[in-house]
């Protein structure tokens, strides 16, 4: 995109900067290298270890490594039951696959609103939309903010409801001082290059129930057994397993496993940069009345996987827009996370209609991602920030 002839001269930075990036060293190289010159690509020891790895950092019982975060959703909501017809609450504001994996059990999503402050699923718009055919929740921690957990189970208590955390933005983040990971029914995670491990893509669900974690492990392997108390036919025969039930292929590589594995050796790093990029952030636009800095409940020790710059478009001259491409002309490539899911056109040819959630859709209007990732130095956050700050300054009432 060309720069804007409004500000002239020359962009703030020279190369674009993106709003997320991988972070990969010497090990992580060395940790793939490794696993392509042994026996085992696929189906090998690696998942093991990352399990159980997982199972350290987040204190769950339980890990299953998937494809990607899209197949830990789906899998989640099949193993919790959901089936047609039944309703399903899930924030608006979220990637498509929190909403699609309901879908996918040919089951009805009902979109909950946000809180406006913090942007995550709000726990009075949750209570106002429980029916009797509501069976869950899929309750996001957006930007990796956990949810407001305390409030969000006494209700799935009260009505017995199921609740899937998506942390796909999570990882590192703790709640009361409890890891994400460990508190709800069912936790999922996604390693896509953005957030902040990788294992160029992958995915987890965790859990603390045995009868889950069979179930998941079976549909993630075609629902596929070898366990002779899980089959219609047992046998101790060591060649034999039987397919009981409707899964999918939706393994993890050995190769992806070892990636993991050394990046989450670097967790406890990327997450401290994270965080302090983060105060870097707010400190600069705390006091700038045309920018809202999205709130933190208390209760959660945040790795940040996103940073939301929210607008006072009433304070500017500006829409999001024009804010959007001005960032890009000083070569600073923000994102918007997200549009509210029942704006996508196929949720549309569903029947939802806008208006549902109208703290999700005045959110969406006015914000966009900030670069955020563990290589960012100082001097590229000092260049975002001066960018910010030139281009309020252009639009400024």
């Amino acid at each position: 995109m060309e720069k804007l002839a409004i500000f002239g001269g020359s962009p703030v930075r020279e190369n674009p900067l993106p709003y997320g990036r991988q972070y990969i060293d010497d090990n992580d190289v060395a940790a793939v290298a490794k696993v392509l010159q042994g026996d085992f690509l696929t189906g090998g020891p690696g998942i093991e270890r990352l399990e159980q790895r997982l199972c350290e950092i987040t204190g769950a019982r339980y890990a299953v490594a998937v494809a990607n975060g899209t197949a830990a959703l789906h899998l989640a909501a099949m193993a919790a039951g959901v089936q047609a017809q039944d309703e399903v609450i899930v924030s608006s504001i979220t990637f498509a696959a929190s909403s699609n994996c309901i879908l996918y059990c040919g089951a009805v999503p009902v979109f909950a609103d946000i809180r406006p402050d913090t942007y995550n699923i709000d726990p009075e718009s949750i209570r106002k939309l429980i029916t009797p055919a509501t069976r869950g929740i899929v309750a996001v921690d957006f930007t990796g903010q956990a949810v407001e957990h305390d409030e969000i189970r006494s209700i799935c208590r009260e009505h017995g409801l199921f609740l899937i955390e998506d942390a796909a933005h999570a990882i590192g983040t703790k709640y009361k001082g409890q890891p994400v990971g460990s508190i709800a029914d069912m936790t999922c995670f996604s390693f896509h290059p953005v957030k902040t491990v990788t294992g160029g893509e992958g995915g987890a669900v965790t859990t603390d129930d045995e009868q889950l974690y069979h179930r998941l492990m079976r549909l993630r392997s075609h629902g596929i057994t070898r366990r002779q108390e899980e089959m219609v036919h047992p046998t101790d025969a060591g060649w034999y397993n039987e397919q009981v039930e409707l899964g999918y292929n939706y393994r993890l590589t050995d190769i992806q496993a070892a990636l993991l594995l050394s990046q989450l050796d670097k967790l406890s790093l990327f997450s401290a940069r994270r965080k302090a990029i983060v105060e870097k952030y707010n400190a600069a636009f705390a006091d700038m009345p045309e920018i809202i800095v999205q709130k933190e409940i208390p209760e959660s020790d945040t790795t940040r996987h996103l940073y939301i710059l929210r607008l006072r478009l009433d304070r500017l001259t500006c829409d999001r827009r024009q804010f959007f491409d001005a960032l890009w002309a000083e070569n600073i490539h923000s994102q918007v996370h997200y549009l509210p899911v029942y704006w996508h056109s196929h949720y549309e040819k569903l029947g939802y209609e806008k208006g549902l959630c109208p703290n999700a859709e005045a959110y969406f209007n006015e914000v966009m991602s900030l670069p955020l990732f563990y290589s960012l130095s100082d001097e590229d956050v000092e260049t975002v920030i001066h960018a910010v700050k030139k281009i309020v300054g252009h639009y400024r009432r």
